[in-house]
């Protein structure tokens, strides 16, 4: 005789796996990057600070979606990336290439290489008083 799997058991277990799944690809996204941040100035009086720092995005890893309290600068150091900015068409970047975003746009970047790191240098000028960076999923 056969049984069969008891839906109320099999579905809850189903949307747990699922939900596991997706929390493990998270974290190995952030996991991904590793940010130095080299300078750090406030401007007197003022809300906003300029923010100086380096992103080196691991092979195959990305720079999940995500926005900022003012505006981006950046210039590709080394490696090649998918740049994906909302309103814009998905961008090609390499080494020597620089790109802007404005204040709270989302964007994204994936390293496109499987063997060595996409490296960024980026200033940002931003409310001193907000987080550098705020996830914005899809």
């Amino acid at each position: 005789m056969v049984k069969h799997a008891n839906p109320r058991v099999v579905v809850p277990t189903l949307f747990l796996l699922i939900v596991a799944l997706l929390i493990g690809v998270a974290f190995a996204q952030q996991n991904a990057i590793k940010r130095t941040i080299l300078e750090k100035q406030e401007f007197p009086g003022s809300q906003w600070v300029t923010v100086t720092g380096i992103a080196e995005i691991a092979p195959g890893g990305m720079a999940a979606r995500h926005t900022h309290p003012g505006i981006e600068n950046a210039y590709i150091l080394d490696g090649e990336g998918s740049l994906k900015v909302m309103g814009q068409p998905e961008r090609m970047l390499k080494a020597g290439d620089s790109f802007q975003i404005a204040n709270t746009v989302p964007h994204s970047l994936r390293n496109l290489s499987s063997e060595r790191p996409l490296k960024v240098i980026s200033t940002w000028v931003v409310d001193k008083d907000k987080p550098l960076a705020t996830p914005a999923p899809e």
